[in-house]
């Protein structure tokens, strides 16, 4: 993501970066549901030539500081200074990107109403298939259910199948995955929620490492996928019209490439919302 090409494409669409004088404070409260996840809004701040008062989430306060120390160190010594981290209450700052849960994000719009902000609530992501798949283009689609073990935004909750489609074929393809269940986490995901469903007499589907359940709903609990069957794809568009701000991204038929939910670019911005426009706009 980082390379010289990828950061000058990502820059260039901002001719106004040249005239900003980038002198605001930008608090980020960081997310912790997958590793570095908070990494590019720091850099966007970074680059926008603004400085960070960040919060870092307990589960992910590692390698921020360790990537910031090295970019620091090694590559743009003119970045000393302008990353603080602060454990209490954050205080002096001029903008505010805060990423969090359905709940908490009332809190952010709350607390910081009176600041610019961007504030991030709970997402997920589907994929909607045609039939016609390929079978390594459903084992690519393994990787958006299960790159870490499905805790992103960017990670496949649930899939639209057509009436007819074969869910064995899915099975298959996605064998190569099936040491997920070896993450002790992982598999107590999996077991409570296996015994909750047949508790509930709920129809399932399960292959040892992943279970799937026909349901209209979502977000799917860690372990679980949801599958959908449709008629015509005009009801899975009709569907998805409506869901625009609880879905981050959208693989297969009208979306992105299966295996790419997991890998976007520095200009795919969270839930839609140009960050660097946002901090190019304080100045």
């Amino acid at each position: 993501m980082l390379t010289e090409k990828n950061l000058e494409k990502w820059t260039s669409a901002y001719p106004e970066l040249k005239n900003t004088g980038g002198n605001k404070r930008v608090a980020l409260i960081m997310a912790g549901n997958i590793p570095l996840v908070g990494f590019h809004d720091l850099l966007s701040v970074l680059i926008s030539g603004n400085s960070a008062l960040v919060k870092l989430s307990s589960d992910d306060d590692l390698l921020i500081p360790f990537l910031t120390d090295y970019l620091i160190q090694h590559i743009e010594p003119g970045f000393s200074g302008k990353v603080n981290y602060s454990k209490g209450k954050l205080e002096h700052f001029d903008a505010v990107i805060a990423t969090g849960s359905d709940n908490s994000s009332r809190y952010f719009e709350h607390y910081f109403s009176s600041w610019p902000h961007i504030i991030r609530k709970n997402r997920t992501s589907v994929a909607v298939l045609s039939g016609l798949e390929t079978e390594e283009q459903l084992k690519s689609l393994g990787h958006d259910i299960f790159d870490y073990y499905g805790l992103g935004c960017r990670s496949i909750s649930k899939v639209f199948i057509p009436r007819d489609f074969d869910l064995d074929r899915l099975f298959g393809a996605i064998y190569s995955f099936k040491d997920v269940i070896h993450h002790k986490k992982y598999a107590n995901n999996f077991d409570y929620h296996k015994a909750l469903y047949l508790m509930n007499r709920d129809q399932l589907l399960e292959n040892g490492f992943l279970l799937v359940k026909e349901d209209e709903g979502l977000h799917s609990p860690l372990g679980t996928l949801f599958v959908e069957r449709y008629v015509s794809y005009d009801e899975v568009e009709n569907k998805l019209a409506g869901l625009e701000e609880k879905i981050q991204c959208r693989v297969g038929t009208g979306g992105i490439p299966f295996g790419d939910a997991q890998r976007p670019a520095l200009w795919d911005y969270a839930d839609g919302v140009d960050t660097m426009k946002f901090l190019i706009g304080l100045q």
